[in-house]
Formats: structure tokens, sequence, C-alpha cells
């Protein structure tokens, strides 16, 4: 199966940001961001600043393990414990909504916790998703395969 790859650059990274952060309700709407670890760090940080919110947590989550590979479900390494999310507005960011399986799990932690999670994204992948959900706010839909500059290149590149 041949992947379709799109390779971005900073500036397109910074695009993307500037027309998320338009999309979202207002400068003070969340109580605080939650990354997504690895690949939401980078956007969350960049909305942090636009946002000027400097409470950001990080859930880090491994689930995909190569391109078109992952583990049966998502596993939690690392989550901000329930006091820091409960009753407080997040913001979850990550890059890509590829399954959705990732995020969603990350939307249901922050729910049991009594947090009220708003899902964002620099990517949706609306054919590849396995849920009727979509983020609440996407920068753009695609179906490509997305290499971000904070990726390491691949070998020969």
């Amino acid at each position: 199966m041949v992947v379709k790859k799109e390779y971005l650059t900073w500036r397109q990274i910074e695009e993307l940001v500037d027309k998320l952060v338009a999309k979202l309700p207002d400068m003070h709407a969340y109580d605080a961001i939650l990354a997504i670890t690895r690949g939401g760090m980078v956007p969350a940080c960049l909305i942090s600043e636009r946002l000027d919110l400097h409470n950001i947590l990080v859930a880090a989550v491994m689930f995909y393990t190569d391109i078109g590979e992952t583990l049966d479900k998502p596993l939690f390494l690392q989550f901000p414990a329930d006091p820091l999310l409960q009753g407080k507005k997040i913001l979850v960011v990550d890059d890509v909504w590829d399954s959705g399986q990732t995020i969603m799990a990350v939307k249901e932690r922050v729910e049991e916790a009594e947090g009220h999670p708003d899902l964002a994204v620099l990517h949706y992948k609306p054919s590849h998703t396995l849920f009727p959900d979509a983020p609440h706010y996407a920068a753009c839909e695609t179906d490509a395969w997305i290499v971000y500059p904070w990726e390491p290149p691949e070998e020969g590149q």
C-alpha cells in the first residue's frame, strides 16, 4: 500500500495554528491545555502563546507504533491528576486525528475526572476515523500521512 505523505514546513504549522485559534471560542474560554504527547506538544505550545494560557498539562499516550500500525488500545504513560481537571474547561490538543482512538481515549479520561474537554487538532482525517464524533476544532481535513517539521527525517533525507 502506497501512502501519500505531505511534508509540512514550520511556516505552514504557524498558519495552521492561526487558523485553529481563530476557530476557538475566545482567549479566556479554557482553564488549561492538555497536550497529547508527542505530536500535540508543539501545537499546544503555539496555541498557549496565542491564547496567553500558561496552564499546560500533558497526557503521554502511546498508540501508533508506525504508519498504519497501532497497539490494541492507547497506553497512558502519564496523565494529569483528577483535581487538575475536575470542573475545568480543558482544550485537548493533538497534531492529527487519524482513527481518533488516542484523542477519544484522552477525552474519556478527562470526562471521568469530571473535566469538560474540547478537542482540537491541526489535521482531521474524516475518512480514517472510527468514531461518529469529530474534533470540535480542526485546522484542516486531509487523507495524507502528515510529516511534521519536528519529526526526525527519514533515512536518506
